[in-house]
């Protein structure tokens, strides 16, 4: 592993909780100029190959007064951890050979959204609403036949799928049903990456000439879509299918000699990328466990005060994850003394 770099001087910590633009001409030349200055290599070259999986480090997430902001018990989680993030790239940017961020992408008729449901009175369920099995088996909540034909069904085959659905997400242990707000809605500015980090990630890119590596989930509208790698149901009351999961992410993320996780949310879409990842690490070879690493200070748990807190859950997941053999590492701690990177 390379020895840590300074952070650029126009890295702005106090901005990380802000949407502004990136003058990419600019970080583009001066990326060029750092390169040249700490002899910095370009990425094809790296010996130890290592991917940074930063999971819906997005504004609707990450920026108070978004959709979804991830304030975690602090209630300033998901701003800090993003500072955290950056200073971590910039830090390390001659060891980290690719950042793959992903984007949680959304429309508004997906069966998590408050218009893919009605109650008796014909009103869309609240914001944070938990649906469950028994409330749609005695009819409590329906779906909306007015969304059927947009999204390719009939009123009763969609109503079909829904009880089958929450039945699926009862049998596999699943969290219920949750109605989250209208979030990551696609083309919107909250489906945008937090500016601070997509500088940082553009930085990367022209430093090391190292393509960022995009993936967008959670499209399908009759799935909630939590992990990158699968979505919560991937079969109809039929059994056929109706998604599937993300092999080619899969093979490439395993192809690296170490995968560095961060993003939000630790107790939802990081917690379940990293329970997928590691189920095909151990139908593989759970050896493989080692060469994952999680930043535990640059993730938090969904917590809405007086509501929810999920906090138990991610601290929960992440004591599974060690226990398996993957390393739970602070973004502080230099590379080069992670276990299996010197």
């Amino acid at each position: 592993m390379a020895t840590e770099l300074m952070i650029p001087d126009f890295f702005d910590a106090t901005r990380c909780g802000e949407v502004f633009r990136i003058p990419y001409l600019e970080r583009a030349e001066r990326a060029k100029a750092w390169a040249q200055q700490h002899g910095i290599s370009e990425a094809a070259g790296d010996g130890k190959r290592v991917c940074l999986l930063a999971i819906d480090v997005q504004n609707t997430f990450c920026i108070p007064g978004f959709e979804l902001f991830v304030g975690g018990r602090s209630g300033t989680g998901a701003v800090d951890d993003s500072r955290r993030l950056c200073e971590f790239i910039y830090r390390n940017l001659s060891s980290i050979t690719e950042i793959a961020p992903t984007l949680d992408t959304h429309t508004a008729a997906q069966i998590f959204h408050p218009a893919f449901w009605l109650d008796g009175e014909g009103n869309h369920p609240a914001p944070m609403t938990m649906i469950g099995l028994d409330e749609v088996v005695q009819g409590k909540w329906r779906v909306n036949p007015a969304i059927a034909l947009g999204i390719g069904s009939d009123a009763d085959r969609l109503q079909e799928f829904a009880l089958h659905y929450v039945h699926r997400l009862s049998e596999d242990g699943k969290y219920p049903l949750t109605i989250w707000p209208y979030h990551s809605m696609l083309g919107g500015i909250g489906h945008a990456l937090v500016s601070a980090f997509e500088e940082a990630c553009f930085f990367h890119n022209r430093a090391r000439q190292s393509q960022t590596r995009f993936e967008l989930k959670g499209g399908n509208p009759l799935t909630e879509n939590y992990s990158v790698l699968r979505p919560e149901v991937m079969d109809g009351a039929d059994g056929r299918p109706i998604a599937g999961k993300n092999s080619a992410l899969i093979d490439h993320l395993l192809g690296f000699d170490g995968v560095v996780v961060a993003g939000q949310a630790k107790s939802h879409c990081v917690a379940w990328t990293v329970e997928d990842l590691l189920m095909e690490i151990q139908a593989r070879d759970p050896l493989l466990a080692r060469k994952v690493y999680l930043l535990e200070d640059c993730t938090s748990s969904v917590v809405v005060p007086g509501v929810v807190d999920f906090t138990e859950q991610g601290d929960g997941a992440y004591a599974r994850f060690a226990a398996a053999g993957m390393q739970v590492v602070q973004s502080t701690t230099p590379m080069a003394d992670w276990p299996g990177l010197s």
